[in-house]
């Protein structure tokens, strides 16, 4: 072999163990190589050849024991939180109960949880009994921890804050924690938290007032009363009558352009108030641009068919 060369030699091997216990089988290897300047031994004279040498390597121990599916070794991994459903301003808090189950402590142990869409980890939150990180790193959604190692045997618990935003109601909830050491196959746990779409629905609320239009304004003022029992209807078809006062609403109308109508057959005595100052209301009905969770407001002016004294 040339001076300076390397030689890689790959070997595979298979563990034929029946054991259900945990083992660490080692593994080392000796090379052998003629000793420069050396004189070998004369023809058929036995023992050791002094114009050879060994030079052993270091000892890896490699763990094993998995039998008939049954891993009982390795890292075992729960995630849970301190609620299944959660809105956004909320704050949820994670925890993750990691046990090393091998024979062998867990180095070199990192956690990666990837958070679900619109769920913010909130900053140096993350702790661990008994042992805290060594190190967090935050990038986009993905949280990574770094811990020095776990014993055999031993377990690890893992909290930390999160905040939900608005856009967590696009997401699914759902996020996957991977913890991984060295020598020991990595693991993964999950956890799906249900989002609830709280003030931030889809649907809006939809307020207004008929009323008597005196000065032909369009907006009510201390002395034009509300009319009752005014019949609206809702491009939907949903059909609503004003209270005592003129008012109405319509709760949990979809977002979106709502478009409302006033009946005005409903109101015997009473025709449209002309608008002396938006022409666009100059109309019986109404469109409005209604936001997720908003609030639009929808008011129709009337005024009486006859003037006020006449019979």
């Amino acid at each position: 072999m040339a001076l300076g060369a390397v030689l890689s030699v790959a070997i595979s091997a298979l563990s034929l163990t029946s054991s259900a216990q945990a083992q660490l089988i080692p593994n080392r290897a000796t090379i052998q190589y003629d000793v420069p300047g050396s004189v070998t031994n004369p023809a058929g004279n036995p023992g050791v050849n002094p114009a050879r040498a060994d030079l052993p390597s270091n000892t890896v121990l490699y763990p094993t024991g998995a039998v008939l599916g049954t891993n009982t070794l390795g890292l075992n991994l729960v995630k849970s939180a301190d609620k299944s459903a959660a809105e956004p301003g909320d704050v949820v808090v994670y925890r993750l109960l990691l046990q090393n189950r091998s024979a062998i402590a867990a180095d070199n142990l990192q956690i990666v949880d990837t958070l679900p869409l619109g769920v913010n980890y909130v900053l140096n939150s993350a702790t661990g009994v008994p042992d805290a990180p060594i190190s967090e790193v935050v990038s986009g959604r993905t949280l990574t921890l770094q811990f020095p190692s776990l014993p055999a045997g031993g377990t690890l618990t893992v909290t930390y804050a999160a905040v939900l935003t608005p856009d967590a109601i696009r997401g699914t909830g759902r996020n996957v924690a991977v913890a991984s050491a060295n020598l020991l196959p990595s693991v993964q746990s999950e956890f799906r938290l249900t989002i609830r779409q709280g003030i931030l629905s889809d649907c809006g609320t939809i307020i207004g007032r008929v009323f008597v239009d005196k000065n032909f304004d369009g907006e009510q003022q201390p002395g034009e009363p509300g009319v009752p029992n005014a019949v609206i209807y809702m491009e939907s078809g949903n059909r609503i009558i004003t209270d005592p006062d003129g008012l109405f609403s319509v709760a949990n109308a979809v977002s979106g352009h709502r478009v409302g109508t006033l009946d005005i057959s409903s109101l015997p005595g009473y025709t449209l108030a002309p608008n002396l100052y938006r022409v666009e209301a100059n109309s019986q009905s109404r469109l409005v641009g209604l936001m997720p969770g908003g609030l639009a407001r929808m008011n129709f002016a009337v005024t009486p068919a006859f003037g006020e004294g006449e019979g």
